[in-house]
């Protein structure tokens, strides 16, 4: 089975824009604000003025954006010192760590994966900072491979990718330090579990695609001038590492001319070492395709797909035969098959044509495993590689199923079911039989029959009908009054679908209402329900978050002073978006690593890639207008009285740079009206989100629901 490497993108160099900045130290106005009896850290305004299109705009924190200043580090342990002295007043946060700790406080295992003679898996023994990684042989006690917990002491080195060679005897890690996008890599021998040579650096968004034994192909940036942290990367390329040489003489395979400038490049290996696939985009959605035979040697490169107005990638190949799962001239996606040698969309074959459900495709045992949303929950079909229908996969209830991948080889795969009230389970099944047997029980100290979860469709702004999953205690009365918390992502294709989580238990056992709307701009619809929440439609997204916010009130589930919305990443663009356009709406705002100024997203890191879902400033006067119209950071208003806000992020975030949360955090404490509180959280050593410790999980999820629980005026739990 071929492991779909995820095809990245980011948009190209921005348009041109007469912009001027005016810094003066001298009217440099000093502000300290007060509310709630909080004493805010002094947020220093500076004159920063940008012009776009002929209209002015303030950028007045803009030196906040200067994460390597002395200023700025000030800021932010001065910003952590006030969050820390307000929290530490609410009664029962010690209470909330301890649900936490025993919720998550079990063994968790991963489903088994083969490579070479070992049998291998992920474990958590309950409170570990990392996952651990064993293997066994055969029938033997399993052994420790690889534990990322001695990577660092304070757990904060992370595990962020695991490649094996063909014959399992070589293997690749990744790891991060501090969360950041930036990896290591780690080539060991698998015997020895020893080194074989010096560890590479600077590798940013890439999978690792092995080649026999002889080497791998790995993606990067050429590292850039200035913070790592926010500075942009503009030109991904594809590397090929041959074992035994070092890593500035590794080839450039795609990526080293203007030509074959994109910004994110990634490679695919077929499983019998043949071709490469080459995926290359300029944004998050779209990717031209490229072929190359790796059996003859300096064979050229084939283009397959020369623009980005579908994607497609690589699944399986058997020989010269090789199978994508695309989106072109199929919205729900489909999967189709093509003769290497004739390689272009005229020859494509429908073998699993496309449906009215949104599909997903996994490989193993011979069959492809098509699983479909319906309406956001799984249902699994299995075929033959001719595209023949053996069987659906009966699952055991309406959940989430994830998995269904292994090798051409195996006779036994693997998935897990599960959904928000429902810890995992992992189950095998037998690939010719269909038989399916439970593998592994979760051990989580959580009942799930004392709960409900049911699905809702509401009415949004437009007519549009919106799904919403409601989750909550068995009993609880609909009178306006139970702690709610809704969850909304809406961007980028990414779709939102029932799952367990022990965090989310911890605020199910206190009673607390959870509540998750897949909005436009995800993925749960396909291709058209993402277009429908982007660029100059990206309010459909908002307007959906705040009619399920209205539906949560009307149906009496909860009331605006029980409601809190919450959201990380393009979520938290959602959070902040909402609380400035109806603050009157919403008791707690919770915007965790959240893009936040859109006027400047695309100037850090890869943030232009986003532009497929967002536009940006300089393309058009139209765009500009749209997105200064809901930008959170410049729209919130004196005078006006926001909810109760706690800003999340890390302090080494280099995907959403903290800049963004600084700039809000500081506009909100200088404008808030009324007692509700606006703090900010920064974690350090920290960054997006991936590889974070569990103890480091434990406490931010007590400080937010415990935030959250005192200003919804509960004084006891």
């Amino acid at each position: 089975m071929i492991k779909k490497v995820l095809a990245l993108s980011v948009l190209a160099a921005l348009a041109g824009c007469a912009e001027k900045s005016h810094h003066s130290a001298s009217e440099t106005q000093l502000m300290t604000s007060t509310s709630n009896s909080i004493i805010y850290p002094i947020s220093q305004q500076q004159k920063v003025i940008d012009t776009y299109f002929g209209t002015e705009v303030a950028d007045p924190y803009r030196w906040l954006e200067d994460d390597m200043s002395a200023e700025t580090a000030a800021w932010v342990t001065a910003q952590n010192q006030v969050t820390e002295n307000y929290l530490a007043q609410i009664p029962y946060l010690d209470k909330l760590k301890k649900s936490l700790t025993k919720l998550m406080n079990y063994e968790k295992v991963g489903a088994p994966f083969n490579e070479g003679k070992y049998r291998y898996f992920y474990k958590n023994d309950g409170l570990q900072n990392q996952y651990v990684v064993y293997r066994q042989l055969g029938d033997n006690a399993p052994e420790v491979f690889l534990d990322p917990n001695k990577f660092s002491e304070d757990g904060t080195t992370s595990l962020a990718g695991l490649s094996f060679s063909k014959d399992g005897s070589l293997a690749a890690y990744q790891i991060s330090e501090g969360g950041s996008d930036w990896r290591k890599v780690i080539i060991i021998d698998t015997e020895t579990l020893k080194p074989i040579e010096k560890t590479l650096v600077d590798i940013k968004f890439s999978g690792l695609e092995w080649v026999g034994n002889d080497g791998f192909f790995y993606s990067s940036y050429d590292k850039p001038k200035g913070s790592e942290l926010s500075a942009k990367t503009d030109q991904h390329k594809l590397y090929y590492h041959k074992l035994g040489t070092a890593q500035q003489d590794d080839k450039v395979i795609f990526g080293g001319t203007d030509a074959q400038k994109h910004r994110y490049v990634g490679g695919s290996v077929t499983d019998d070492g043949r071709y490469l696939l080459i995926s290359a985009s300029v944004s998050t959605s779209g990717n031209k395709l490229y072929l190359k035979d790796l059996n003859t040697p300096n064979s050229p490169l084939v283009e397959i797909l020369g623009d980005t107005h579908s994607d497609t990638y690589l699944i399986d190949n058997q020989g010269d035969e090789l199978y994508f799962v695309t989106n072109l001239n199929a919205p729900n996606k489909r999967v189709v098959k093509v003769n290497a040698k004739q390689p272009t969309p005229e020859h494509w074959v429908d073998v699993i044509p496309e449906t009215d459900n949104v599909l997903s495709v996994a490989t193993a045992g011979g069959y492809l495993f098509a699983s479909y949303m319906v309406d956001a929950i799984s249902k699994v079909e299995q075929y033959d590689m001719k595209g023949k229908l053996i069987r659906e996969i009966k699952l055991p209830g309406v959940g989430t199923a994830s998995g269904f991948d292994g090798k051409s080889k195996d006779k036994t795969v693997y998935y897990s079911f599960t959904n928000y009230k429902t810890p995992g389970t992992i189950f095998s099944l037998d690939v010719d039989s269909g038989k399916s047997e439970t593998y592994r029980k979760s051990a989580a100290d959580f009942n799930p029959d004392e709960y409900d979860s049911k699905q809702v469709f509401y009415t949004s702004k437009d007519g549009t009908k919106v799904p919403m999953i409601i989750t909550y205690k068995k009993g609880i009365k609909l009178d306006g009054t139970n702690p709610t918390i809704l969850y909304g992502y809406g961007g980028f294709n990414i779709s939102l679908t029932p799952t367990f989580s022990p965090t989310r238990a911890a605020w199910l056992e206190q009673g607390g209402i959870y509540a998750v709307a897949n909005l436009r701009g995800g993925g749960e619809y396909g291709k058209e329900w993402h277009k429908a929440g982007t660029q100059m439609q990206k309010q459909n997204v908002f307007d959906d978050f705040i009619a399920a916010a209205e539906y949560l009130i009307d149906e009496d589930y909860t009331s605006t002073g029980k409601l809190a919305v919450n959201g990380g990443s393009n979520g938290g663009l959602l959070v902040g978006a909402v609380m400035t356009q109806r603050p009157e709406l919403f008791k707690v705002a919770l915007p965790a690593v959240g893009v936040l100024d859109m006027l400047r997203y695309h100037t850090f890191t890869a943030g232009a890639g986003w532009a497929y879902d967002y536009g940006t400033a300089e393309q058009s006067k139209e765009m500009f207008e749209y997105l200064l119209n809901y930008s959170p950071v410049q729209n919130v208003k004196a005078g006006v009285q926001y909810p109760a806000t706690m800003v999340t992020t890390g302090d080494h975030d280099d995907r959403v740079v903290p800049a963004h949360s600084f700039k809000f955090a500081a506009e909100l404490q200088a404008k808030q009206t009324g007692p509700n509180p606006t703090l900010i959280r920064i974690e350090t050593n920290a960054g997006h989100g991936a590889g974070t410790p569990t103890s480091k999980i434990i406490e931010q999820y007590a400080d937010i629901y415990g935030f959250t629980l005192f200003n919804m005026g509960v004084k006891q739990l």
